[in-house]
């Protein structure tokens, strides 16, 4: 080897250590069990503030998966999202550990939620992947645990087809295949209330193909979320009230002097006041 050689060698060695030294471990983030308990006990109260209902189709795949490691996977319809998610742990799988992924720029903000479960990821860049990949198996090796995730990366109408999602989650799973890994449809709708409806559609887990290529993986996640969303929105349109269990019921009626003048009548006829603004729900809850 002359000296070029030499030189180049060892510049090619040196960058191999650098690259190496910058490969930090990242591991997930300690939960404060107590802390975890207050915002599953705190979110109820909250969501009943701003919605009229909280409705479920399928939770029964949830509380099969009782005794394994979890992926819960769904559509990013809006804001709402993380608190309904909250809601489905607390009901469903409330002895569990939750861990989501948060943009890191967000996490920034709200360190608090780093307490309870909430990891930071860097979109679109490969350290990004790189921590979900590490974090996220790490996660899937204890049975306690639950991994939430939105992998379109972003906000999306449930409307939009087809759906997008990113690398992130099907690599995952093939580190471990394992798990049980459930669609999860969620959609907002307002029917006969001045608040809307969350309704959500849990999916049959997906049986993951370890000897699968990530690509093949990712397509057949996009698939069966899509199936989940697309049976939400019949039953949506269909007004399915029966199809769904009743999460949780939040406010109903316009308030204010309205209802407490419409309460009045209804006393003054020695009838019993609903503030509920449509009666063909309650009918077909049997109210």
């Amino acid at each position: 080897m002359n000296r070029h050689d030499s030189a180049v060698a060892a510049e090619v060695k040196a960058a191999g250590l650098v690259a190496t030294a910058s490969l930090h471990h990242h591991s997930p983030p300690a939960i404060s069990p107590w802390l975890l308990r207050g915002f599953l006990a705190y979110a109820p109260g909250y969501v009943r503030r701003y919605l009229h209902s909280v409705r479920v189709c399928g939770a029964e795949h949830l509380l099969g998966a009782s005794h394994t490691a979890a992926v819960i996977y769904m559509n990013h319809a809006s804001w709402w999202d993380p608190m309904i998610a909250a809601l489905l742990a607390g009901a469903y799988l409330n002895r569990r550990s939750h861990y989501t992924p948060i943009d890191a720029a967000a996490l920034e903000k709200y360190k608090f939620f780093s307490r309870i479960g909430f990891f930071g990821i860097e979109r679109n860049r490969m350290g990004g992947a790189r921590k979900l990949l590490q974090i996220g198996t790490q996660i899937l090796q204890r049975e306690d645990s639950v991994l939430w995730i939105t992998p379109q990366g972003k906000f999306a109408d449930v409307r939009e087809r087809p759906l997008r999602f990113e690398s992130g989650l099907a690599h995952l799973l093939l580190h471990a295949p394992s798990c049980a890994v459930i669609p999860a449809a969620i959609e907002y709708v307002h029917w006969e209330e001045r608040t809307p409806e969350a309704l959500v559609l849990i999916a049959e887990p997906v049986k993951i193909d370890s000897t699968a290529a990530a690509g093949e993986l990712n397509a057949l996640l996009e698939a069966r979320l899509t199936v989940a969303m697309d049976e939400l929105a019949q039953a949506s349109i269909r007004r399915d009230v029966p199809g769904f269990a009743s999460l949780l019921q939040g406010k109903a009626g316009v308030g204010g002097f309205y209802d407490r003048w419409r309460s009045l009548k209804a006393l003054a006829r020695g009838e019993r006041f609903s503030a509920q603004h449509g009666q063909n729900l309650e009918n077909k809850l049997g109210h």
